[in-house]
């Protein structure tokens, strides 16, 4: 498949860094076949009304921020609406000193849709359900916008029903009064109102004097409360025509390193609370997926399993082993990617490489084997060695033969110094790589 060189660029460009590049994953995704269908099956509940919560753990490196990058293009293309966010040391989800308000913005400056997919989607969001709402006003009573007198007033029926719906949530009554600002100002087109009323939604506003001063309302979005808005912006994108909300939380691990074990229980009691919201149906139209290392999750003295309630909802039954596992349970352990799929995968990036940089892709699948075997000859590979160490030497190659036509591929993969002083064969990938030819 052709891959647009804007895309190789990315793609090239992100996997040589060691990131997950935000476009073009399509073309370079292979194996985690039944993760992935695990958090579809978790997509077709939100989409029905229902909400879910999953956590998804691997060592750095093994895949998880590409697996939610994956999922979050796939569900954008179903109609649904994305905010994602890193965890860092000013990002928590629970903070004394603005750093939970500063997930929520992060969150929602990274809003997403089908139609504008590099986030701060916000306005768009807004603007049609505004359209959307004037649409099925014109269809039902068969009568045209430009009819203000008796037109305008059937819209804002239309919108007040929304807002009667929002209004029973927690914080709901303020959300849908912003809600009708934004309206009114759009009907008058009054773009500074907008933009104040963005600013809110924004999280903007330092405190209530402020948000008072600007639009009238003395409220704004806390450390405390923001999760709460984020509810409420799930049923909303419902009636605003979307499918739901999916919220992806990665570098969990931030949260893990929090020196303070008052503070890292102040943040697993916010983890708690969204956990109860999907699994109790508090929440609707929500999903959220939480991405962090196996350690930062189980590790019983700093993790989440520290906290006790969260612990005994989490951890692993009596019956799940190697190669067995529940893949509809809360927490999902990444596998490491097969030799077979590396192989795979390593072979579509030399297509997107040679293309990107228009010459003859000349690697074999032999040459391809042999990169495959080198990589997992290292001492303690088995265990330790992740699919971004692989594709980032494997990218380095690449750039080398691309470079300097002359090198031959077989010498260099031979060479003592690539082969790290040719250590004693895996005879288990040996064995895996004969049956995979045969």
């Amino acid at each position: 498949m052709k891959v647009p060189k804007r895309i190789a660029t990315v793609i090239i460009n992100s996997l040589k860094g060691g990131v997950v590049p935000r476009v073009g994953l399509p073309y370079i995704t292979v194996g985690r076949e039944t993760e992935i269908d695990a958090l579809l099956h978790d997509i077709a509940i939100i989409s029905d009304g229902g909400a879910s919560f999953r956590f998804v753990a691997g060592k750095y490196g093994s895949g998880k921020s590409f697996l939610l990058q994956a999922i979050r293009n796939y569900v954008m293309d179903k109609n649904f609406v994305v905010v994602d966010a890193d965890l860092s040391p000013e990002r928590r989800l629970q903070g004394t000193k603005g750093q939970g308000l500063a997930t929520y913005k992060e969150l929602i400056q990274n809003m997403s849709t089908k139609t504008k997919p590099d986030g701060g989607a916000l306005t768009l969001v807004l603007d049609r359900w505004l359209a959307s709402v004037q649409a099925d006003v014109a269809a039902e009573s068969g009568l045209s916008p430009d009819d203000e007198v008796v037109f305008q007033p059937l819209v804002e029926r239309k919108i007040q029903a929304v807002i009667n719906a929002l209004s029973e949530m927690v914080h709901g009554f303020d959300f849908a009064r912003l809600l009708t600002l934004y309206y009114r100002a759009t009907q008058s087109g009054d773009d500074e109102a907008k933009a104040k009323v963005l600013r809110w939604f924004r999280g903007e506003y330092a405190n209530k004097s402020e948000a008072k001063a600007a639009l009238g309302v003395a409220i704004v979005i806390s450390d405390d409360d923001w999760y709460e808005y984020i509810k409420l912006f799930a049923l909303f994108l419902k009636k605003a025509g979307y499918s739901g909300l999916l919220i992806l939380i990665d570098e969990l691990v931030n949260i893990y390193k929090v020196p303070h074990s008052i503070t890292r229980q102040y943040n697993y009691e916010k983890i708690l609370t969204m956990y109860n919201d999907a699994l109790q149906g508090k929440a609707k139209y929500l999903g959220i997926i939480m991405g962090g290392t196996v350690q930062c999750i189980e590790d019983t003295r700093r993790g989440v399993f520290s906290y006790e309630a969260l612990k005994s909802r989490l951890e692993e039954g009596r019956f799940g082993r190697q190669g067995v596992k529940d893949m509809l349970a809360p927490v999902i352990k990444l596998s490491p990617l097969t030799h077979e799929e590396l192989l795979v995968l390593i072979e579509k990036l030399a297509d997107i490489h040679a293309d990107l940089f228009e010459y003859k892709q000349t690697l074999t699948q032999d040459d391809l084997i042999s990169f495959i075997k080198i990589e997992f000859s290292r001492v303690g590979a088995d265990t330790s060695i992740t699919p971004r160490e692989v594709i980032r030497d494997f990218i380095e190659l690449l750039n080398i033969v691309q470079q300097h036509p002359e090198t031959k591929v077989a010498a260099l993969l031979g060479s003592a110094d690539f082969a790290y002083a040719q250590p004693e064969p895996n005879l288990g990938i040996e064995k895996e790589f004969e049956e995979f030819e045969i």
